[in-house]
């Protein structure tokens, strides 16, 4: 006598109250009572078969090839650079020998992908908007700190980014956080890379030294524009946070320096490669001195007659289209305007005002006012230089007699 318990049985269950029904009215009608077809009763007591290893697409590396590759990748040159980064140096040298995605399928075999450390996941905040069309428009700052050689030693570097091109205009290392300092490094900035009033827009977050008076000052003499985060908010400066952790995760980066000199001159290297060596992943695997310097297109019609040449040797590796070269995006946003399933675009350029104007975002119709919209901003903009003559520091800090370290300025 077949027993069934309360509640609706699972798929096994209901095959094996089949199987014991069945000794007594016949399969089919057990399996009618259960509305199982027989097809499914017979093919759940026949045992699994083991599955037929995949067949080695025709169009796949061999296994010379293969092993080339892991080679390269385990190379001294390579072994810390990602696949995608070693794909685009070789592309730089006119050597192609597969995609970055079959190197990296080549390293998740040989099990050599995986997360190094442990990522946090952090909530989506509302951002200022900020828009970069081109070199020398919006600069992102920030300070991070330098562990010394004993507990509660810091070194402090002061990094400008540019938005665009994620070009490193200026940085330094100090031991201490200084409004004086930063004033000296934007303003050696401004001045080499020929910056006009009303041209460029700083964001930054709100820490002390970024909502320092003699700074806002200085760039209020200087016609920039200052936006900051909001409070308590890192990922308002995405970017900048980006950068530090390119600096903090390269493989040579030590867990204390000496000195002060050891940090400067650790940073000179680094920045020196970072400049001229990174392939940006947000630059289309390019430099960011080519594309500070407008040589992005050069470099991508180089890649492209690499790519087409593979194409023209091997065409049946590249299944859906040919080979297209990465190109440098031709506007960066910092949280764009956008609703969801809507691109950004970009803002067009209005006239001006060249009287002082208050950012309103609701009802500012400036191009100034267009980018900011829906940021947090306490600033002013000056047009001209000469209606507006720069405000003597020293008159406004006449009580703080002391002079002002360079503490070791560097420019690159």
């Amino acid at each position: 006598m077949v027993t069934i318990r309360r509640g609706e049985p699972t798929a096994t269950q209901s095959m094996i109250i089949i199987e014991e029904l069945a000794l007594q009215v016949g399969k089919a009608q057990a399996c009618q009572a259960f509305n199982v077809s027989r097809s499914s009763f017979y093919r759940a007591g026949q045992p699994d078969k083991p599955a037929l290893p995949r067949r080695r697409p025709a169009r796949a590396l061999s296994l010379q090839e293969e092993q080339e590759v892991l080679d390269l990748l385990h190379s001294p040159r390579f072994v810390d650079c990602a696949p995608i980064a070693v794909w685009a140096i070789l592309l730089d040298e006119g050597r192609y020998y597969c995609s970055s995605r079959t190197m990296y399928r080549l390293l998740n075999v040989a099990g050599e992908v995986r997360e190094r450390r442990d990522q946090l996941t952090h909530p989506n905040y509302a951002k200022p908007e900020l828009l970069a069309q081109k070199p020398n428009e919006v600069w992102t700052w920030d300070i991070t700190e330098l562990r010394g050689p004993v507990k509660y030693q810091r070194y402090y570097l002061y990094v400008i980014l540019d938005l665009f091109s994620r070009y490193v205009v200026g940085w330094m290392v100090a031991d201490v956080q200084s409004h004086d300092l930063a004033e000296q490094l934007i303003d050696q900035c401004v001045e080499r890379e020929g910056i006009v009033p009303g041209q460029l827009t700083i964001h930054s977050d709100r820490g002390a030294t970024m909502l320092a008076k003699p700074l806002g000052l200085m760039l209020t003499d200087l016609g920039i524009l200052k936006s900051h985060s909001r409070p308590y908010c890192s990922n308002d400066n995405p970017f900048i946070e980006s950068h530090f952790r390119t600096l903090k995760y390269r493989p040579e980066f030590p867990d204390r320096f000496g000195s002060i000199c050891d940090a400067r001159q650790f940073c000179r290297t680094f920045f020196q490669w970072y400049q001229l060596q990174h392939r940006h992943s947000g630059l289309g695997w390019m430099t960011p001195h080519s594309v500070h310097h407008g040589q992005a297109k050069q470099v991508e019609h180089q890649r492209q007659e690499v790519l087409d040449a593979a194409y023209k040797k091997t065409p049946q590796r590249f299944v859906r289209k040919p080979p297209q070269a990465p190109q440098a995006p031709s506007a960066v946003w910092i949280n764009p305007p956008c609703q969801k399933g809507e691109s950004a675009r970009a803002v067009e350029p209005t006239q001006p005002n060249p009287d002082i104007q208050a950012i309103n975002p609701k009802s500012d119709s400036s191009e100034l006012a267009a980018k900011k919209q829906g940021s947090h901003l306490t600033c002013k903009r000056f047009s001209q230089r000469e209606q507006y003559p720069k405000t003597p520091l020293n008159d406004l800090q006449a009580e703080v007699n002391r002079p002002k370290p360079l503490f070791g300025l560097q420019l690159k």
